[in-house]
């Protein structure tokens, strides 16, 4: 896409100046600085939280009947 941009004129010397030593067009160097811009802009990743709750976890290794009967003993049948 094709836009006009003001900028000031030290900025666009500075610029051209890095767009030179680096071998880039303006149009590089533009690009390049808006992409730091909008990454800097972007809000962090979610994350999870952790949902651990301090304990010792299962304290000798058991099978899904073994620790569903763990859960429901003393309670009915």
């Amino acid at each position: 896409m094709k836009t006009t941009v003001e900028i000031a004129d030290a900025l666009f010397h500075d610029a051209r100046a890095i767009a030179v030593a680096r071998s880039m067009t303006m149009r590089q160097i533009i690009e390049e600085g808006l992409r730091k811009v909008i990454a800097e802009s972007a809000p962090p990743p979610f994350q999870l939280q952790d949902g651990a709750f301090g304990g010792e976890g299962l304290v000798r290794p058991m099978n899904w009947d073994e620790i569903r009967d763990e859960i429901y003993e003393g309670r009915g049948a």
